[in-house]
């Protein structure tokens, strides 16, 4: 370095760095935010809403719906109340219905759960003979409206003896295209298939590769799974209604309707026997479906996130 450069190099200094403020918002970025969290907050308060109505509205009379404010408290005695007067119908058959949607229930989404998993474990990772067909069989399953397939499976299920049965309303209901298309994709894309062929090459087979790997790798489907089979299940009312006579055999949902139209609370016409059960009733009852429904999101909302964020990151 000559006498000179060195010179100039001092008069200069040293190089300047320039910080540049990479969180610094614009105006009309500000303006989209404060869009988004108007919109969110309108969208929740209109969800919360009619639950927080539906929720506190046994606590109270019928007079006192009409005359007190919507969100004022009652007392607990009236859920107690309300309750009672819901077993007065058909001797108290709610509780049945109650039990009978459990029971079914569980057994669709265990399933449901199980033969999607399954399902899309072999579409994904097994060499299976005409896959393509399958997987595009199943993606038009997933189109089909539910509703269509109502008829048909009413003829199945009364060739088949099961009429009127919960088997029937159990084997037609776990009819699940849309969890296998998601567990395809999701073993397609959330696990390497490095880990499952390191476990061939160790000489496990493949339900042992599936029961020791795939499955405690895929909690968050699991969850995903069962929380939107059960939302289904708990709530169907047509299927279950074509598919069973006699109100013993009843779910929940079926149950209520038939309940609805004969009280003079939404029916007045037709109910004038049952005036024991008035809007507080109805509203219970409405509280009884949804609050499993609650229950069960609540308990697998952790496993419900890891589930839609599986993929989101990849090594």
């Amino acid at each position: 370095m000559t006498t000179s450069t060195a010179v100039n190099e001092a008069r200069v200094g040293p190089p300047k760095i320039v910080h540049h403020n990479l969180n610094k918002r614009t105006p009309r970025g500000n303006a989209g935010r404060v869009v988004v969290w108007v919109t969110m907050i309108a969208f929740a308060l209109a969800s919360i809403i009619p639950m927080i109505w539906l929720i506190i509205a046994p606590s109270k009379t019928a007079p006192q719906l009409n005359n007190d404010p919507p969100f004022s408290f009652g007392s607990f005695e009236n859920y107690v109340i309300a309750w009672q007067n819901l077993q007065t119908f058909q001797d108290g058959i709610i509780t049945q219905w109650l039990l009978n949607s459990v029971l079914y229930t569980a057994a669709i989404v265990g399933i449901a759960c199980a033969t999607a998993l399954l399902a899309g474990y072999a579409l994904a990772v097994t060499a299976l003979p005409f896959k393509r067909t399958l997987l595009i069989t199943t993606l038009v399953a997933t189109i089909v409206p539910p509703v269509a397939l109502v008829i048909p499976l009413y003829i199945q299920i009364v060739q088949a003896g099961l009429y009127d049965t919960s088997t029937a309303v159990i084997l037609t209901s776990s009819f699940y295209p849309f969890g296998v298309f998601l567990a395809y994709i999701y073993f397609s894309t959330s696990i390497p298939h490095e880990v499952f062929e390191a476990a061939r090459v160790d000489g496990a087979g493949e339900y042992k590769t599936f029961f020791l790997i795939a499955l405690p790798l895929s909690k968050g489907l699991l969850g995903m799974l069962a929380f939107f089979s059960f939302s289904a299940a708990w709530v169907n009312y047509f299927l279950p209604y074509v598919l069973l006579g006699s109100a013993a055999n009843y779910t929940l949902p079926v149950g209520l309707g038939i309940l609805f139209s004969s009280t003079p609370a939404l029916n007045p016409g037709n109910g004038a026997q049952q005036s024991v059960i008035g809007r507080p009733e109805i509203a219970l009852a409405g509280l009884v479906v949804a609050i499993p429904i609650l229950i069960v999101f609540l308990v697998s909302s952790r496993l419900l996130v890891r589930g839609v964020l599986a993929g989101a990151v990849k090594s």
